[in-house]
């Protein structure tokens, strides 16, 4: 499974970002191009421990061990649609320079981190997880939404 930590992912995550324009139009949801690159920026603050730490959920505390396992071991992709915590959801207006450049400079704060920058907090949904966990679900969910915006 690709993994964050691994420079090549990295580095094609970052060219896929650089593809994006303000005009991108996306294939599904609600969020707009900015709205998206501040969604991500979001999660990977929290990835790092940036942001407040989140308690968990409780359907999370059944099933969020198995359904990490689908991303991480299984390599599943998330499906559309799938729940976002309201903390990370993102519906008033940004600006797309200002959140492409925050989404990056987060992703190199990790990527050049390692596992000494990932949070030790558990998610709020899957529980504890390794840093090499945090790094390939955070890839999982960087590519989700690059899908979503066709790069």
């Amino acid at each position: 499974m690709k993994s964050l930590y691994d420079s090549a992912v990295a580095e094609e995550v970052t060219e896929r970002i650089g593809r994006l324009s303000p005009q991108s139009a996306r294939q599904w949801g609600r969020m707009d191009v900015a709205q998206m690159l501040a969604h991500c920026a979001l999660a990977m603050e929290m990835a790092l421990g940036e942001t407040a730490n989140l308690p968990r959920h409780p359907l999370g505390r059944l099933f969020g061990r198995r359904a990490l396992n689908r991303f991480v071991v299984q390599g599943k992709r998330l499906k559309q649609g799938e729940p976002t915590h309201p903390s990370v959801m993102v519906t008033e207006a940004r600006d797309f320079a200002v959140e492409r450049g925050r989404l990056e400079r987060a992703i190199g704060r990790f990527v050049n981190g390692k596992p000494a920058a990932c949070t030790r907090h558990p998610h709020f949904f899957f529980g504890p997880m390794s840093p090499q966990e945090w790094a390939t679900f955070m890839y999982v969910h960087l590519d989700h939404h690059l899908r979503q915006f066709g790069v």
